[in-house]
């Protein structure tokens, strides 16, 4: 695929404010997602007395979402969970799936603890950054 496709796409996925897009061209196919969220020109910051709910977290680590899709806690139907509240967890260790654009992608822990409480349920859609699971060091 061209470098010029490539860098449209991206224009593309700024202005539309896109967290994820794919492309499939004859048997060429590129997907592309956004891990940081971007702001548009002209738009201001929220002051920081109005971002003080977000120190209302839940103590511990939390595993946010690297993506946009459809959460999943089990391999398939049926199966049991990858996880469970109360179970000790080892960093990289798979949490669970997300579904983005018909590819299954691993959750995995950054780093190990007590699974302490799972904050989405199986089959949600679930938004960048948003909270997955919290656990304990």
């Amino acid at each position: 695929m061209d470098i010029r496709k490539i860098k449209k796409l991206i224009d593309l996925m700024i202005e539309s404010d896109l967290q994820a897009i794919e492309v499939k061209e004859g048997d060429q196919s590129i997907a592309l997602t956004r891990r940081n969220p971007v702001v548009a020109a002209g738009v201001q910051a929220m002051p920081t007395a109005v971002a003080a709910p977000v120190a209302k977290t839940p103590r511990g680590a939390v595993e946010t979402s690297p993506m946009v899709g459809v959460f999943y806690s089990a391999q398939s139907p049926g199966e049991a969970p990858f996880v469970k509240v109360g179970q000790t967890i080892s960093a990289g260790e798979t949490l669970g799936i997300i579904e983005a654009m018909k590819i299954m992608n691993p959750i995995e822990a950054t780093q190990s603890g007590v699974v302490e409480e799972i904050l989405v349920k199986n089959g949600e859609v679930i938004q960048f950054g948003q909270a997955l699971f919290r656990y304990r060091a």
